[in-house]
C-alpha cells in the first residue's frame, strides 16, 4: 500500500508520521476522529488539512496496526 499524503522526515517532529510534511501527526488526526470530531470540525480546526488527508490517516493507522501485535488486556 502506498501513502502519498503521509510523510516521515527525521528533521520534522522527530520522524513521527505526519500529513503532507505538515507538522500535524497522523496520530493527532486519528485521535480526533476517534474522539468523535466530524470531518468539518477537524478541517476547521486545521485549515491546512484536506478531506483526503483524513482518509489516508485512517488507512495508514489501519496498516500500522496490521503490521504488529499490540498488547491487549482481556477481561
Amino acid at each position: 500500500m502506498k501513502f502519498t499524503r503521509v510523510t516521515v522526515d527525521p528533521n520534522k517532529m522527530g520522524g513521527v508520521p505526519c500529513i503532507r510534511g505538515l507538522r500535524i501527526p497522523v496520530a493527532t488526526v486519528v485521535g480526533m476522529i476517534a474522539d468523535g470530531m466530524t470531518e468539518t470540525e477537524i478541517l476547521t480546526a486545521y485549515p491546512d488539512l484536506q478531506a483526503d488527508d483524513l482518509a489516508e490517516a485512517l488507512r495508514y493507522a489501519a496498516e500500522a496496526v496490521r503490521e504488529r501485535e499490540l498488547p491487549l488486556t482481556t477481561t
